[in-house]
């Protein structure tokens, strides 16, 4: 996640949907999610990068590397390193993003970067391959375009590559997850403009169908979520905490003043990303593999009300469009 401090504000796969009810408490641990996750804690997020590719190849994917060039005025140049996958087929995309670099500390070392961002990651290995199993024989309307962003920590320079080197035209939704290593409460922001209404409604929809604890943010962290907004593209972005740790983070940002936080209380979740706190012991593979496919669950529901919304467009556009000319009648 690109903290801002609150002052300033191999697996359990299901072949077909539902997926997220496959996932519950009662399934019992995921221990190849938190040995996958332990891959990543390397000295540098260059190593990350090829952790990553190694396990989406072993999972089956052809996993593209789209180079770019990076850093900003504290590191100087830097190259930066998307990873993307794709499922299915269709003329237009809905991408879901989670970033894999993890923050420098000040002594110059690398974070674990488990909390942030790696529960995230491996909840979107879950739902990619959960969809391409899922999916065999049941064709859907748009292409499922999984990406896995560097650099997010630098100033979302993953992201803001991706949609330089994609454009914005085949994008019909995009999903993005940040800091979700733990917990079944869903929290969701709402400030990403008007664009995104339908996004949100398929969400809550979703929620409730499920019987999820979704909770709403109408002020939500910032995260890879904020340069596709910026470019006017329908976005939500998702993270998970337990539930008292989601109800602490909301009053933290959008309770205002009298928001009821002891005097200097910081959520612990902001206490652990970007320190040496951000460690593998807080990941709980149950959660992130129930995370993962209420992520598929969504881009699938996101694929239906995109369909809706298309056909209903072309209902309208029907009705309004300005009759033909009657044929006039040989030899006149």
């Amino acid at each position: 996640m690109l903290f801002r401090s609150l002052v300033a504000a191999t697996a359990l796969f299901a072949a077909v949907p539902a997926f997220a009810q496959e996932a519950t408490p009662q399934a019992g641990d995921r221990p190849d999610i938190g040995a996958g996750a332990a891959q990543f804690i390397k000295p540098t997020n260059a190593e990350r990068t090829q952790v990553l590719v190694g396990m989406l190849t072993t999972l089956g994917f052809t996993p593209e590397i789209q180079v770019f060039a990076g850093g900003n005025q504290a590191t100087g140049p830097m190259e930066g390193a998307n990873v993307v996958v794709t499922v299915g087929e269709g003329a237009k995309d809905i991408v879901l993003t989670a970033h894999y670099d993890a923050v420098k500390l000040r002594d110059g070392t690398l974070s674990q970067g488990i909390v942030d961002n790696v529960g995230s990651v491996m909840a979107m290995m879950e739902a990619a391959k959960t969809l391409e199993m899922g999916l065999e024989g049941q064709p859907v309307a748009h292409r499922f375009v999984f990406v896995f962003t560097d650099q997010e920590e630098l100033g979302l320079l993953g992201a803001k590559a991706f949609l330089e080197k994609h454009g914005k035209d085949r994008i019909a939704a995009v999903i993005n997850a940040d800091v979700a290593a733990y917990g079944q409460t869903i929290m969701y922001g709402e400030n990403n403009g008007d664009q995104s209404d339908f996004v949100l409604e398929t969400l809550r929809s979703l929620c409730a169908e499920r019987g999820f604890d979704c909770m709403p943010y109408p002020v939500y962290p910032p995260s890879d979520d904020r340069a596709f907004s910026a470019a006017g593209v329908p976005v939500v972005s998702m993270g998970t905490q337990d539930a008292v740790g989601a109800h602490q983070m909301w009053l933290a940002f959008n309770g205002g003043e009298n928001n009821g936080l002891k005097e200097g209380f910081v959520p612990p979740v902001f206490q652990r990303i970007h320190s040496t706190e951000d460690r593998l012991s807080y990941l709980k593979g149950v959660d992130v593999a129930r995370f993962g496919l209420f992520i598929a669950d969504l881009g699938l529901a996101l694929d239906k009300r995109l369909v809706e919304i298309q056909a209903k467009d072309d209902a309208v556009a029907a009705e309004t469009a300005p009759a033909a000319p009657a044929p006039v009648p040989s030899g006149q």
